[in-house]
């Protein structure tokens, strides 16, 4: 009886081994497929946005297209409305969302990151012409302004006095029209965004010394994908390894934003 027990452990040991060096099935999945659906909101220079002739670019454009290159598979983007984003994930309508989401602990109840490969923030953006803010706590008495669902709403709490009013946009250049236009007097957006609409139209917007928040920027994918994650992670590690990340960052920051050990 006791050999019999014994027997009986050793094979359910083994099947588990087994199961867990198979892993979850979705990488598997995806490589079957032979394409990675990515959702996102393409509308989010420079992280992921369209040129006028419709054709998708960005940063997280050329870092996804890389990863699929390199894992022999195609890129399939789903544009998606980023208030329900991690919902559509969930409801499995693409593979992940790939698109300046920042890490943060009420989204990781949620899904599952990869490791920060941007470290962003929260910036505060006034009128050009604007005199009554010289910094971040001048901001009293406001009508502030940010994209819905955007880490904006979180980073608005933590100016040191709360705005009389907020508002939530669409998207981000809704809300720096307004902005122009005098009906809010600040915007809250990502630090990479934010620098990257003040340059396409210089003279009109500044930004405000100093940051609200620092966050990072990750890769979002289902609970019970982690499979698929850590394919992607591994390739992303090893195109930080060779250059390949500081490479596409110089293209559309100037600079390298993308090596873990300056975060």
């Amino acid at each position: 009886m006791k050999k019999t027990l014994v027997l009986c452990l050793t094979v359910l040991l083994s099947l588990a081994a087994v199961c867990a060096f198979a892993g979850d099935g979705s990488w598997e999945r995806v490589k079957k497929e032979g394409k990675l659906v990515i959702g996102l909101d393409d509308a989010f220079p420079p992280m992921g946005y369209r040129q006028a002739d419709g054709k998708l670019v960005g940063f997280d454009v050329d870092a996804a297209e890389e990863v699929g290159k390199r894992l022999g598979i195609k890129i399939a983007w789903q544009p998606t409305a980023w208030e329900g984003v991690i919902h559509s994930l969930n409801a499995k309508k693409f593979d992940c969302i790939w698109n300046g989401m920042t890490i943060t602990p009420e989204r990781a109840k949620e899904v599952a990151f990869t490791k920060p490969y941007i470290m962003d923030g929260q910036i505060a953006v006034v009128n050009f012409k604007e005199k009554r803010f010289k910094g971040l706590k001048d901001l009293k008495g406001i009508k502030a302004g940010t994209q819905k669902g955007s880490s904006g709403l979180e980073a608005v709490k933590k100016l040191a006095t709360p705005p009389k009013e907020l508002k939530e946009y669409e998207d981000y250049p809704k809300a720096l029209l307004d902005l122009e236009a005098g009906r809010i007097d600040v915007v809250v957006v990502d630090n990479v965004t934010g620098r990257d609409m003040i340059a396409k139209r210089p003279g009109k917007f500044k930004i405000l010394p100093g940051m609200i928040s620092k966050e990072p920027f990750g890769v979002a994918f289902r609970k019970e994908d982690n499979g698929l994650r850590d394919k992607v992670q591994q390739t992303l590690d090893k195109m930080v390894k060779d250059g390949s990340m500081a490479k596409i960052s110089r293209k559309w920051f100037a600079e390298d934003i993308a090596n873990p050990k300056k975060f």
